[in-house]
């Protein structure tokens, strides 16, 4: 008996569509070696390029054409020089998250080897401090809120809002303490209940969630400090869970300590969807180059394996993510962005390979 599982494959704008590539190489190369599991990839055109093409990034047959999938495979969508008349860039990608309540930002940060980092004193092999946590990030709140709410002409000034719901910050809570549950229990909130009284409500949200789960030690830290903190100590978290632009940030963050956006995957989760994409942008002044990371992309493809939740798939999840470790504990295997020589194809190539 074969289960099919429909993957919706879009590749986007500039380095998107070659690490997607990479993504569905390994995709394929480990379907062959799991059982009673079927993958059917459908190709779909979103982002600047589409834009250019018919004049919207996400045309609406292509969402609802998402919308059957079982999973949704994104490289990146956007370039600096395609903008909205009102001068901000397109973010499709954003559209997604809210039209089919993609909530749940999950974005692990793992160090893979002890060159990837800045950091002095860190490795991955158990010789020193390791880093190895995880950010959820709130996708349809927060400072995001309002960004597409008609604004009035003429005025010298403008304003965005941030929107915490109790819906929307029990529900991301919800979340992290269920993932915390199955790592090391501890959750930490990330907000600014200082000086913001969203935040502060937020972080009474938060306290109350964590009630139910009296196994999981919690702490706040405001997001200014825990800038520092990520720097100083990465080591001492686990999992954290904050607002969409602070989580957006420090995404970014977490993700220059391992080794850059290329060494970070992600998935925006909902109740019913689920998409997954590596962290990084479009990249556009290397697209075509052969020399983005896909690494990033090919662990996001592991964390779909593993949000399908057949026992085939998460065997698959964890051959790609085993493959993942074994080919970067090779210091020659790196990419330009992290200091080496390996092309985008090479490295598809060696995980590919490592896969057993």
């Amino acid at each position: 008996m074969i289960t099919p599982f429909t993957i919706a494959i879009l590749g986007g704008d500039g380095i998107g569509p070659e690490v997607v590539a990479e993504g569905v190489k390994v995709l394929r190369a480990v379907e062959a070696i799991l059982a009673g599991v079927r993958f059917d990839l459908v190709e779909h055109s979103v982002g600047a390029g589409e834009y250019l093409r018919s004049g919207n990034p996400l045309p609406a047959a292509t969402l609802e054409r998402m919308e059957e999938a079982d999973a949704i495979l994104l490289g990146a969508m956007g370039l600096p020089s395609v903008r909205w008349p009102n001068g901000v860039e397109m973010t499709p990608q954003i559209d997604i998250r809210e039209q089919l309540d993609l909530y749940n930002g999950v974005r692990p940060i793992r160090l893979y080897h002890e060159l990837h980092t800045p950091l002095r004193g860190y490795s991955a092999n158990g010789t020193g401090r390791r880093i190895d946590f995880v950010i959820i990030r709130e996708n349809c709140e927060g400072l995001f809120s309002e960004r597409l709410t008609p604004r009035p002409v003429g005025r010298d000034f403008e304003t965005d809002t941030m929107k915490i719901t109790r819906r929307g910050a029990e529900r991301i809570c919800r979340e992290a303490f269920k993932l915390a549950q199955k790592r090391r229990k501890l959750c930490t909130l990330v907000d600014k209940a200082n000086v913001l009284p969203s935040m502060a409500f937020f972080r009474k949200i938060f306290d109350e969630v964590g009630r139910d789960f009296p196994e999981v030690k919690t702490e706040h830290v405001y997001v200014d400090a825990m800038a520092l903190f990520l720097v100083q100590r990465p080591d001492s978290f686990d999992v954290m869970v904050t607002e969409n632009m602070f989580g957006d940030i420090l995404s970014d963050l977490g993700a220059g300590i391992v080794g850059g956006m290329g060494m970070a995957p992600s998935a925006d989760l909902g109740d019913t969807y689920g998409l997954f994409q590596p962290s990084h942008g479009t990249a556009p002044t290397i697209a075509g180059k052969g020399i983005a990371n896909p690494i990033a992309t090919i662990l996001s493809v592991a964390m779909m394996l593993e949000w399908l939740e057949h026992p085939e798939t998460v065997r698959g999840a964890c051959l790609i993510q085993s493959a993942v470790e074994r080919v970067l504990e090779n210091p020659a295997h790196r990419t330009a962005d992290v200091g080496g020589r390996t092309t985008t194809k090479q490295m598809g190539d060696l995980v590919c390979q490592a896969l057993t």
